[in-house]
C-alpha cells in the first residue's frame, strides 16, 4: 500500500489551513437546499472526507499522486485507521463513486440518497476532524 504513496515531511501548519477550508465548506453545506441541489451536496460532502483523508495522510508523511489517488486515501484509511467500520469504508468509496458519476457524467443523484446517509457522513467527517486535531495538537 505505501509503494503508492509519496513520503513527504508532515506539515501541520498546511494541515490547519486546509481543516479551515473544510470548516467554510461545511457552512456552504448547510445553506445549500438539500432538495434541490443533491447532487451538489453530495459531491461538496465528498471533497470534505476528501480533504479530510489528505490532512490526514500529510500529518502522516504521505500523500496521494496520479490515477487512482482518491482511491488510494480511501485504502489508506482502511488499512490504517481500524475506527472505521466496513461500512464507513464503503460509504467513503460511493461517495467517491458517486462524486466521479456527477462530476464526469453529469448525475443526478436523487435527494432520498444523501438525506439517508447524511447522518452517516456527518459521523464519518466528525471522526476524521477528531484524528486530525489530535495530530495537529
Amino acid at each position: 500500500m505505501e509503494e503508492d504513496l509519496i513520503k513527504i515531511t508532515p506539515n501541520k501548519e498546511k494541515a490547519k489551513s486546509i481543516l479551515k477550508m473544510v470548516d467554510t465548506t461545511i457552512e456552504m453545506i448547510k445553506v445549500i437546499d438539500i432538495t434541490k441541489f443533491s447532487s451538489n451536496v453530495t459531491k461538496e460532502y465528498y471533497e470534505v472526507i476528501r480533504e479530510l483523508l489528505s490532512v490526514i495522510l500529510l500529518l502522516d508523511g504521505y500523500k496521494t499522486y496520479g490515477e487512482g489517488a482518491h482511491k488510494k486515501l480511501v485504502e489508506y484509511l482502511k488499512s490504517n485507521y481500524k475506527e472505521f467500520s466496513e461500512y464507513e469504508i464503503y460509504l467513503i468509496d460511493d461517495l467517491r463513486i458517486t462524486r466521479n458519476k456527477i462530476a464526469y457524467d453529469g448525475f443526478f443523484v436523487g435527494k432520498d440518497y444523501i438525506q439517508r446517509k447524511i447522518k452517516d457522513i456527518q459521523n464519518i467527517i466528525t471522526k476524521l476532524k477528531k484524528i486530525v486535531n489530535n495530530k495537529v495538537g
